[in-house]
């Protein structure tokens, strides 16, 4: 199964020679994968033995952010390790430990369970808001939890909305159900500023202004009221203080929405028609979509939409908080009473710069390429008083300014159990080959350290799978485990689409818990400010956030850019310019297109300029109210032509 930060998770059929793999395929029984295979998945034999693989460990000879790397044993790494770790708990006690890791790789007993020891020392965490968090919050405000529809649904829908989500090059799979629902007679629409690869395919195309989207989704309740497609039966029944919501609906006239969207009315109509008449319809929520300033209230106002036409979570953003997984076991949080610090994973750069660690593990990310303020990062790193240990399969941005780096294996040189947050079926991803050369999973690492350390709970050195059994008995059956662990394929248990974990048990329109914390309880339109432009990234097929820069090369920025708006600044296609705010600048070529709207830039996620410098340099480290997430889509930059 991939173990990818993917919507897909694939079922994957892996052909190996004398412990060798030699392709990677797509498995053609599996209602997701379904034979496709996508250009990453096609690549992992050379990823596999890319030379740019960690294969032993290694310690740092000189100062950082320079020096060179020195290969050791094993023993002498985990020594060194283990002093510095113990001098850190001495020292400064456990919150000076950070520990930082993310879903490089997505498997229970990669990600989760080597977490036990970080735990068990109640080293400082992250709160885990880099990606989905705000989206997630904001839903669950009004919903309880965030989840909704799966993807084997699509094919019954007669409208499928992509709201601020490029499918056809963030998830392959579920585009190709959506691309057969269309053949069937669906129809497709997509909201997104950009005219992506999905927006290029669809029926219908709209584009707001970045940061309108509570706006437009005000706008088409406003429109769905006056046309009488809400299900008020429905309402009356499953939803609390609709008619507040509705209220604020009203509001937002023709002109207003136009005003604040720069979407024409025509347009407003034409995708409110399509909800009101086609039905039943999906709407899909992009994550990407919530990492902006107004990311967080724009998901909660897009969720409600299928509310209104009568649907019990007829929307899809993530469906992680709908299997019954007790991932608090896994991770050894309900082992222990005291509750470690945590930080926010956004804004990890100031406090990394800050100096308040001394002792910082990182595995499963690359934080240098991936987390915002590029600069802040490398320079917190590369403090001579904090020491940095990064356990990676690759040499990456991050492992290059670590004191010590460890080789992990890939996830075909392991065996793991990968859940999807889009859809429930399970299946053992088994070990195609033997790890290569000195690589050591993260299961044997953790429980290694703790040894060394004298940590003596026995929920440490648990049997990971008994753990993952005992994790997953809420999702499966005691049988359904059982064929789980015969290699069969299972399906979770999803908690029920028509139950709300809200304070009323309804779908709360007014958020009653919204106004508990403070914030407003229906969605809010900000104010939008003025800017020169807005910079938005996104995800390109061939990678997975900096995964592949090895076998695909490195991704350049080439920055896209309105043909009113270059030809206003003297600027040609192919030309080079510099993209720069208060953080950095960067240098790029740039592409001249009518694919974008005007004041708006798009470039790829994970791009480097023409100097190496990586893309997130000039993001800043803002975040939402509403669950600490990041803004990395409003980043506001300047433009200049380079001579």
């Amino acid at each position: 199964m991939c173990p990818r930060d993917c919507y897909d998770t694939c079922s994957l059929n892996v052909v190996v020679s004398d412990n060798r793999v030699i392709r990677v395929e797509a498995d053609k029984s599996h209602p997701i994968t379904r034979g496709i295979v996508c250009p990453r998945a096609r690549k992992d034999p050379e990823r596999v033995y890319s030379k740019n693989r960690v294969l032993y460990p290694h310690i740092k000879v000189g100062m950082k952010p320079h020096g060179t790397f020195k290969r050791v044993d094993w023993n002498t790494a985990l020594n060194i390790i283990v002093e510095r770790l113990r001098e850190t708990l001495r020292l400064h006690g456990p919150s000076a430990v950070l520990h930082i890791e993310y879903a490089g790789n997505m498997g229970l007993l990669t990600w989760y369970y080597p977490q036990r020891l970080w735990n068990a020392i109640g080293a400082t965490r992250t709160d885990y808001s880099i990606c989905s968090r705000s989206g997630h919050e904001a839903i669950a405000l009004h919903y309880g939890l965030s989840y909704g529809i799966q993807p084997e649904e699509l094919p019954n829908q007669k409208l499928i909305v992509y709201w601020g989500f490029n499918a056809a090059s963030s998830a392959l799979h579920i585009w190709a159900i959506t691309v057969q629902a269309k053949h069937h007679g669906a129809t497709i629409a997509v909201v997104d500023p950009i005219e992506s690869p999905t927006a290029k395919a669809a029926d219908i195309w709209v584009s707001p202004r970045p940061g309108s989207d509570v706006a437009l989704a005000y706008g088409i309740a406003n429109y769905l009221l006056t046309h009488e497609y809400i299900d008020h039966d429905f309402l009356s029944k499953h939803a609390y203080g609709y008619e507040v919501f509705l209220g604020e609906a009203r509001k937002w006239t023709p002109s207003k929405v136009e005003r604040i969207t720069g979407v024409k009315w025509s347009d407003v109509e034409r995708l409110g028609e399509a909800y009101g008449r086609l039905r039943p319809s999906a709407t899909m929520i992009g994550i990407g979509l919530q990492k902006s300033a107004n990311g967080a209230e724009a998901a909660r106002a897009i969720s409600l939409i299928p509310a209104l036409l009568g649907y019990h979570r007829g929307f899809y953003y993530s469906n992680s908080k709908g299997w019954p997984i007790n991932i608090a076991y896994l991770t050894g949080e309900s082992f222990v009473k005291s509750k470690p610090r945590v930080v926010s994973q956004v804004k990890l750069g100031k406090l990394l710069e800050r100096g308040e660690f001394k002792f910082v593990f990182i595995y499963n990310c690359n934080p240098l390429a991936t987390f915002p303020e590029y600069n802040a990062l490398v320079r917190g790193l590369s403090r001579s008083d904090v020491f940095v240990v990064v356990h990676d399969t690759h040499w990456s941005e991050t492992a290059l300014l670590a004191d010590v780096v460890l080789p992990a294996p890939t996830y075909l040189e392991k065996r793991d159990v990968v859940v999807s947050y889009s859809h429930g079926y399970l299946r053992v991803s088994e070990r195609a080959i033997d790890p290569l050369e000195e690589s050591k999973d993260e299961i044997w690492l953790s429980q290694e350290i703790a040894k060394r350390l004298g940590l003596r709970e026995q929920w440490l050195y648990e049997d990971p799978w008994h753990a993952v059994a005992s994790a997953l008995r809420g999702a499966l059956s005691d049988k359904e485990i059982e064929r789980l662990m015969r290699g069969e394929t299972v399906k979770l248990k999803s908690r029920p689409r028509e139950e709300y974990q809200t304070p009323t048990g309804k779908i709360e329109f007014y958020s009653t818990r919204a106004r508990k914390l403070g914030a407003s309880p229906i969605p809010v339109q900000p104010m939008l400010e003025d800017y020169e432009f807005i910079l938005i990234t996104s995800s390109i097929p061939n990678y997975t956030n900096s995964q592949f820069q090895d076998v695909y090369g490195r991704i350049d920025l080439v920055v896209y850019m309105n043909v009113l708006d270059a030809k206003e600044l003297g600027i040609s296609d192919g030309s080079t310019i510099e993209v720069y705010n208060e953080l950095d600048a960067l240098t790029a070529r740039v592409k001249v297109t009518e694919r974008v709207p005007r004041k708006v830039l798009w470039a790829p996620k994970v791009s480097f300029d023409l100097s190496g410098k990586p893309v997130n340099a000039v993001i800043p480290s803002n975040t939402q109210s509403i669950g600490g997430g990041p803004t990395f889509n409003s980043t506001t930059v300047r433009v200049c032509k380079k001579a």
